[in-house]
């Protein structure tokens, strides 16, 4: 469930809170010298070691960035356990300094930070981040992946979406091909760019936004795609809407603008509450649930840990078609939404209902 400010305030206190999203430890960290003002968000520990990337961004209030941590910490639990990693699930914040600061200092501090945590926390690149920091990050600890020295994840979380929207395009529209499919992709950044690029490739046609006009410009010249504005990426006529942006973005003022059969993209926590997984399924909208859609890039960024080659790292990611497939048949034949049943996989993992491997839990 995703917590405003307001809900929080109405909990009290975090004892509270925990009793509404249980969650295993919350770690803080003030450096004076650097300004750092870092928490890390540790959901589960049951199938490994916390996985989760660090972001890096400006937060109003201290309680924002709280919520922040313990939503996605929680969403990576559910993530490792859905697709079969075998890995807990946390989240580090940083909350970026207003003014001038000196980043490789505070990321240095945010280093030794982790390494005090004694390996029960993995971080990685994520939102507000860049694999600089990530090496900045590795001189002070080992727990830390995504660093230079390896691979993007952000291509191989393109990958897996488009797999993902193959296998819901499949399911919902009973066809095997991508080829004259319109999708519609919030977002130009790194991820939406990739996903753009594939779909490019086998024949998909695109219609993007993006709040960075040269990011729209680029996309349009390199695969043809046609820009709207930010506001009207809603209500384009398509089959698929794939969320590459922001979070929380399917809530009751979008909704009702979606002219689509599909939402499946790469951003995390697209459901603003659990309700609206509710909602999509009532306007008979598939949805194809993030944290498993978007897995390509944990798969990735945790094989330093596993030691897969990058064919087995493939094969994993293309698994994910099947996974999804998989989902989508479960909730039909429940008349459930998607979210629901990939919370119930994942929940049968944590919960030491379907033993720890290294496949799919399904």
């Amino acid at each position: 469930m995703t917590y405003s400010l307001d809900k929080l305030k109405k909990i009290n206190d975090l004892f509270a809170f925990d009793e509404h999203e249980p969650f295993q430890d919350l770690h803080f960290k003030w450096d004076p010298n650097t300004g750092m003002q870092a928490i890390v968000a540790i959901h589960s520990t049951r199938l490994g070691p916390a996985f989760g990337g660090c972001r890096f961004v400006n937060y109003d209030h201290t309680d924002s960035a709280i919520i922040d941590a313990l939503r996605l910490a929680k969403g990576m639990s559910y993530k490792s356990a859905a697709t079969g990693l075998n890995y807990g699930g946390g989240k580090s914040v940083i909350i970026k300094p207003r003014g001038n600061f000196d980043r490789k200092a505070l990321f240095a501090a945010f280093g030794r930070f982790i390494h005090e945590l004694n390996g029960r926390y993995i971080t990685a690149k994520d939102s507000g981040t860049t694999l600089e920091d990530m090496d900045i990050i590795a001189e002070q600890t080992p727990y830390v992946a995504s660093t230079s020295s390896m691979n993007d994840p952000s291509p191989y979380t393109a990958h897996g979406v488009r797999l993902g929207i193959a296998a819901a395009v499949k399911f919902k529209l009973g066809r095997e091909s991508l080829e004259g499919i319109t999708v519609a992709i919030q977002g130009a950044g790194y991820v939406g760019y990739y996903l753009a690029q594939e779909l490019h490739k086998v024949g998909a046609k695109l219609i993007m936004t993006d709040v960075d006009a040269a990011a729209c410009e680029r996309v349009k010249q390199a695969f043809n795609a046609t820009i709207v504005a930010p506001e009207a990426i809603y209500g384009v006529d398509c089959d698929v809407f794939a969320p590459a942006a922001l979070g929380a973005i399917i809530n009751e003022d979008t909704i009702t603008q979606l002219q689509c059969s599909i939402v499946a993209g790469a951003t995390n926590n697209q459901l603003a509450e659990p309700i609206h997984g509710y909602a999509l399924k009532e306007r008979g909208i598939l949805y194809a649930p993030d944290y498993v859609i978007n897995s390509g890039g944990i798969i990735q960024a945790a094989s330093i840990y596993d030691k897969l080659d990058e064919a087995q790292i493939t094969t994993k990611i293309e698994h994910l078609y099947d996974v999804l497939l998989d989902i989508f048949g479960r909730a039909q034949a429940a008349d459930l939404p998607t979210h629901v049943i990939a919370d119930q996989m994942a929940l049968a993992r944590l919960n030491g209902e379907v033993k720890q491997s290294n496949t799919v839990a399904v």
